[in-house]
């Protein structure tokens, strides 16, 4: 589903990818770990075709996302790190614009969006400015809009921050749904027992340069994964 093949992204004299190289199958999830920047990031954004990138390339369902972006865009979902909503629409009037970026039908992003904004109790502010909106409540809309138009690939850059324990809980049934239906997801977190759990496979990068990466189990032996983490950064802190 996504191929990412010796990437290589520099800014200045700073090599923030080096060279990375990263498979993920139809029905996997997986965790992208590292510490602050390591390069996560802008891996994702390169993925999303929001940045360009010096080497390499990426594929999202074997096309090029240099080749063919508005193909691999329109299968793909990404929640950034800080949704950066349009605050002066209401919650329903946003995810009513991205459902027409993505052309998705009337009824079905109507069932949609009952069924999601019910599981995240968001139903009665969806009339409400996105400006009144507190970080959790922005974050809830922007996982909502993310499968609106059910894409194939969801790539979310530290999605469990700002969401309460039953959103998380609610995010991660999401998931493993998505995963189970044949789509993928690639995320970045810091919420090393989540990835734990939740993982098909995982990938821990260090200054831009992949580390490790496999299955959960294959990565994190007999240890927990908090362990290899810190064992593999060498003690620094996330």
């Amino acid at each position: 589903m996504l191929k990412i093949q010796n990437l290589t992204k520099k800014y200045g004299e700073k090599c923030a990818v080096d060279n990375l190289t990263l498979e993920i199958a139809p029905g996997e999830i997986y965790a992208f770990i590292g510490h602050n920047g390591a390069g996560k990031t802008t891996t994702l954004k390169a993925c999303m075709g929001i940045l360009s990138f010096d080497e390499g390339n990426i594929f999202i369902d074997g096309k090029s996302v240099l080749d063919d972006p508005m193909y691999t865009k329109q299968i793909t979902a990404y929640i950034p790190d800080n949704p950066d909503l349009y605050d002066f629409l209401s919650g329903v009037k946003y995810l009513n614009f991205v459902a027409d970026v993505f052309g998705v039908e009337t009824s079905l992003r109507n069932e949609r969006i009952a069924t999601l904004a019910d599981k995240f109790g968001l139903t009665k502010d969806l009339a409400q400015p996105i400006s009144s909106y507190s970080h959790g409540m922005k974050q809830k809309l922007a996982i909502i809009s993310a499968w609106i138009h059910s894409p194939k690939l969801i790539i979310m850059d530290e999605p469990f921050v700002g969401l309460d324990p039953k959103a998380s809980f609610i995010l991660k049934e999401m998931m493993r749904e998505h995963c189970e239906r044949g789509g993928s997801i690639f995320f970045s977190t810091h919420v090393l027992d989540v990835a734990e759990k939740l993982c098909d496979k995982v990938a821990i990068i260090k200054d831009g340069r992949l580390v490790v990466s496999g299955s959960m189990d294959e990565v994190r032996g007999d240890e927990s994964l908090e362990e290899v983490f810190l064992e593999l950064l060498g003690g620094e802190e996330e």
